[in-house]
């Protein structure tokens, strides 16, 4: 937004409305100086983090299932709106908990690219000229961004630029992003193109990191963390990415009450510069056994979504004892998964279920690496793990076995009612698909399992990445990497699933609703017209439940 008259506060980015519930929101925004953030009348001072302004609007007083067009006011200026906008105003629709539930999902988004994977072919674009032409009671209730808001290791070219205006990129880390302050104009480069930016402002989002958000690989391996953390870059970047996540996408996350109740939150509007504090917090992060809760919890009406940290509660220093997440964040994810809810939805930004093929050799390397063919095969299969990124839940396998375990006693009905559906919801891995799951024979019930896979928003493989993934799931990579997982003594998972739909590797997002007891979900893929305008088509739809629980598994 250009700046007005001068000494008056300017909006540099947001505004983001995040947490909406049924009578409470929250709003985000970036200012360029101290000032006050006024929405529907509702108003908080600005905090400061290393010379950057932030604000943190809570709005309450609300009605369930109702629209409020809103501006945001800094210190008595309307400041968004924005004037001759092509999408309209910014309306917040609170949470109408007891009709259907819409959310949209996805991960992986640079926000550019070179042709021809360009701006016109970004799902959140696409999404935003689809909900310009809606009413807000048709608009979904949320969106989930599971991983890979920003790239780190990767950015566009306006931080390229701002990066060579500060320092020589010909010395490590080169054009990745090195610190804080870079950080700050990567989350701008990524969030100021119009049309995603007034998406962000109507559409109600949760967010959790993923690799990309910090370093590719991160926290892969023992050996990985050795080598990477022994980089004089590395500190100057692990602190940046934390302290920058807490402020641009973790906080938003937080509902009200728990905003009330969260002592960094209270310490951080107290100080001048809360840098110091949100330093600290990274620290603390980057170290083993950290309990810091990046997890979080939501229910929308009767539907329960729970995002599971799958990167930062990680146990890797040890080859023989790796574990996805942590057993203290395990237990909470265990319990915040029981309850009495009609459908589940576990998001974890690596996927549970991969294509078999990909499955197999993830275990196999796992096993290899921790020396079931020798000292000699450890180091290869190592480099192997790094270069092609086997660290999804296969490669976890203890992890992935408590997992398996989760959905056999949701299902199962062993801490509650069975709720009608569970779906394993994911990305990272830049192809998109539907798999249905079933359970071991002794465990069936009549709970719908799925893993729903959509990745990326913006971020197409290469042709020579997706023929080799095409070779590796093939019926014939299926079978040569399950005989080498055999050889290397790794066991059969208990769980069967079957890819029903796709594999896709286009630009997509996927939407589930939920209806009482019925569930749907929806792949749409992001297409140009020629007029250089993105829109979303459907790509696919499956029916995961009806009304009607049926009388076996849902494969």
């Amino acid at each position: 937004m250009a700046p007005g008259h001068e000494g008056l506060p300017v909006l540099m980015l947001g505004p983001l409305l995040r947490y909406v519930g049924e009578t409470e929101a929250t709003l985000w925004v970036e200012t360029d100086r101290p000032c006050r953030v006024e929405v529907l009348g509702y108003s908080a001072r600005t905090f400061a983090v290393a010379g950057h302004h932030y604000g943190l609007v809570v709005v309450r007083g609300l009605r369930p299932g109702t629209d409020y067009a809103y501006e945001v006011v800094l210190d008595d200026t309307v400041r968004w709106p924005e004037k001759d906008s092509a999408f309209g105003p910014s309306v917040l629709r609170t949470l109408d908990p007891s009709g259907p539930q819409h959310l949209v999902f996805g991960s992986c988004r640079r926000a550019q690219l070179p042709p021809p994977d360009d701006h016109r072919s970004d799902a959140m674009a696409a999404l935003a000229y689809k909900l310009a032409g809606m009413p807000p009671e048709s608009r979904p209730d949320a969106m989930l961004l599971i991983g890979d808001q920003v790239y780190a290791d990767s950015p566009g070219p306006s931080t390229q630029r701002f990066i060579e205006d500060r320092r020589d990129p010909s010395a490590p880390p080169g054009h990745d992003v090195a610190d804080f302050e870079e950080y700050c104009a990567l989350y701008r480069e990524a969030w100021s193109a119009p049309a995603v930016r007034w998406l962000l402002s109507v559409m109600p989002t949760i967010m959790i990191f993923d690799d990309h958000d910090v370093h590719d690989d991160w926290n892969i391996s023992a050996a990985w963390r050795r080598e990477t953390r022994a980089s004089p870059w590395w500190q100057s970047r692990i602190t940046g990415a934390y302290m920058s996540y807490w402020i641009y996408q973790h906080l938003g996350n937080l509902a009200p009450s728990e905003l009330g109740s969260d002592d960094l939150w209270r310490h951080v509007q107290d100080q001048d510069d809360a840098a110091p504090a949100l330093r600290e917090l990274a620290l603390r992060s980057d170290a083993p056994d950290h309990g810091v809760r990046w997890s979080i919890r939501r229910d929308f009406g009767r539907v329960r979504v729970v995002v599971i940290d799958s990167r930062s509660h990680r146990v890797v220093d040890d080859d023989r004892h790796r574990l996805m997440v942590d057993q203290a964040e395990w237990e909470w994810v265990t319990t915040s998964s029981h309850g009495d809810l009609d459908h589940l939805v576990l998001a974890t930004s690596l996927p549970l279920l991969l294509p078999r093929g990909i499955h197999s050799l993830e275990a196999w390397n796992e096993a290899v690496c921790a020396g079931a063919w020798g000292k000699r095969f450890s180091s290869t299969a190592e480099r192997l793990r790094q270069a092609v990124d086997l660290e999804h839940w296969a490669a976890f396998r203890a992890s992935f076995a408590a997992f398996e375990r989760l959905l056999t006693d949701i299902a199962g009905g062993s801490a509650g009612p069975s709720p009608a559906s569970i779906t394993v919801i994911s990305g990272d891995i830049h192809h998109n698909y539907l798999a249905a799951v079933n359970l071991p024979r002794a465990a069936r019930s009549t709970t719908a399992i799925y893993q729903a896979v959509c990745s990326p928003i913006h971020n197409i493989l290469s042709g020579s990445t997706r023929r080799s993934l095409r070779l590796v799931t093939s019926l014939f990579g299926a079978a040569i990497t399950a005989a080498a997982a055999r050889l290397a003594g790794v066991r059969a998972p208990r769980v069967r699933w079957k890819i029903t739909d796709g594999p896709w590797f286009l630009n997509m997002l996927a939407e589930l609703s939920y209806d009482g007891l019925e569930a749907r979900i929806r792949f749409d893929r992001a297409v140009a017209d020629p007029a250089g305008r993105t829109r979303l088509e459907p790509e696919a739809e499956a029916v995961l439940t009806r009304a009607t629980p049926p009388d076996a598994g849902a494969a």
